[in-house]
């Protein structure tokens, strides 16, 4: 069957996809147009409009019309729609994950646990419409009450990336309904296929016209800087790289928008010298090669006790060598294609300096010779301290193990670096794990755990990893403002 064939068997089952913008429920014709290519194959999918600066502002304009009327519909009612947008999700939930699968090449497995990962988002937040609360305090001077709403920011700015497609578009879309926001969204131009998914979801789902506005593009410098000086756009929420992020940041600052930064990671996974090495492998192989790799989240630097880390470098090499590579939407496959040539040849570029630096292709080392965007898994051993790769984020299937020999280096291993994402510990020993997180200068840590992610859990990082959170009850505190009232009575 051929890759269009597919698409057209999907869209059978989830419903017609909309092709290219749309702004206020209505499909807009773009200038041009984006290609979407399976990263297994190498073919066009489909080829979708390609939004335009004029239609990215319509975007405003149709959004702030619809803002106050959302934001007045009752808690409840918002929550009803969010809960039905869930249904709709879980009802087409294999139509989705092989949409997923045929526009990011990730797994199909993988792509099954993002789609219930990203519904989780919409009945998460269902819950929470109706737990918007403020406060009421008395003064301490005793001469007024003090009274805090929490309303909704107003018209906001959602900028996706390509690695998961539905559940970065849903942990924003999700919490900013939630709180009354109306949105822009602006999904990866690699996958845009997902997020137009996911609108149409929405409306179906009953989201009013205008209330949720995609504009899939290829013009994404020009269409944030646009969107950023506009006035009426008071939030932006973005998911992408650090490099990226300071970009945006800084054109945020212009016009004062509140911002929300979920960016690079570069997780360690500490594996101290008691760890239970069936625990530490199996764990090791959820947290480098879910998602192929391609994650924010992956373990990316294996910071391992000397006593062991030969031991844990074969094991984890016997386990990684083991996993079918091919198309994700085969059964049998665990690794699929990285989603283009650029990821792909930064990673062969990346296991090349680690190579050059002395370290071990124990397994992998190479891309393989097929039709593809495939890198073989690959485990290296021997990685210097120093070494280049262990001050990059991989994103994709490539495990550096490097040694130490005591908890100080390990933990002064673990933090040098600009980012602060997410860290992985294996140990038997609880209060040594435990004193461990606390010295992790993270966001958020992983003991004996491979899976951090959680809609009921805050979610982001320190330093250059991002600011705020997404999840949890803070997630949708990010999409309003403090308003105080001072009060007699």
């Amino acid at each position: 069957m051929t890759t269009t064939n597919i698409f057209d068997e999907i869209q059978r089952a989830l419903g017609p996809i909309p092709l290219g913008p749309v702004v206020g429920g209505k499909p807009l014709d773009g200038d041009g147009v984006i290609p979407v290519v399976d990263p297994a194959t190498e073919e066009v999918i489909t080829e979708i409009a390609n939004g335009t600066v004029a239609e990215a502002m319509t975007a405003v304009g149709v959004a702030h019309q619809a803002q106050d009327a959302w934001a007045e519909l009752s808690p409840r009612s918002r929550s009803e729609i969010l809960r039905r947008a869930f249904d709709l999700m879980t009802q087409r939930a294999e139509a989705l994950a092989r949409l997923i699968v045929l526009e990011n090449g990730k797994a199909l497995p993988d792509a099954r646990s993002e789609v219930a990962y990203a519904a989780e988002f919409f009945r998460w937040y269902a819950e929470e419409a109706v737990r918007l609360g403020g406060v009421v305090e008395h003064a301490p001077a005793g001469t007024n009450k003090i009274m805090v709403l929490r309303q909704p920011i107003g018209v906001s700015l959602l900028i996706t990336p390509w690695n998961f497609p539905a559940a970065m578009a849903t942990r924003k879309i999700g919490p900013a309904l939630a709180a009354g926001c109306s949105v822009i969204l602006k999904p990866a131009s690699e996958t845009p296929l997902t997020a137009l998914a996911i609108v149409a979801i929405l409306a179906e789902a009953g989201v009013p016209d205008g209330v949720v506005n995609v504009v899939p593009s290829t013009r994404s410098n020009d269409l944030s800087s646009a969107l950023l000086d506009h006035p009426l756009v008071r939030k932006v929420s973005f998911t992408g790289s650090t490099e990226v992020g300071r970009v945006l940041l800084e054109h945020a600052s212009r016009t004062v928008v509140s911002a929300a930064m979920e960016l690079g990671g570069n997780a360690p996974f500490v594996v101290l010298p008691d760890a239970d090495l069936d625990e530490a492998v199996a764990g090791a192989l959820v947290a480098k090669l879910r998602n192929g790799g391609s994650a924010c989240t992956a373990a990316n630097r294996f910071i391992v006790h000397a006593s062991v880390a030969d031991e844990f470098t074969q094991r984890f090499a016997e386990a990684v060598r083991c996993l079918p590579v091919g198309p994700g939407l085969d059964q049998a496959t665990k690794v699929g294609p990285l989603v283009n040539a650029k990821t792909r040849d930064k990673v062969a570029e990346l296991v090349q300096s680690a190579l050059d630096a002395g370290a071990n292709p124990v397994t992998g080392g190479s891309a393989p010779d097929r039709v593809g965007y495939y890198y073989t898994p690959t485990v290296l051993g021997g990685v210097p301290q120093d070494a280049h790769i262990l001050s990059q984020e991989i994103f994709g299937p490539v495990a550096p193990v490097v040694a130490y020999d005591d908890i100080d280096d390990a933990v002064a291993l673990a933090n040098n670096t600009e980012y602060g994402l997410v860290s992985y510990v294996y140990t038997r020993d609880l209060r040594t794990g435990l004193r461990v997180a606390e010295r992790l200068d993270s966001g958020m840590v992983g003991l004996n755990r491979p899976v951090v992610s959680d809609p009921a859990a805050p979610f982001g990082g320190t330093k250059q990893s991002g600011l705020g959170r997404e999840g949890g009850h803070e997630g949708m505190l990010e999409f309003t403002e403090s308003k105080y009232v001072a009060v007699e009575w």
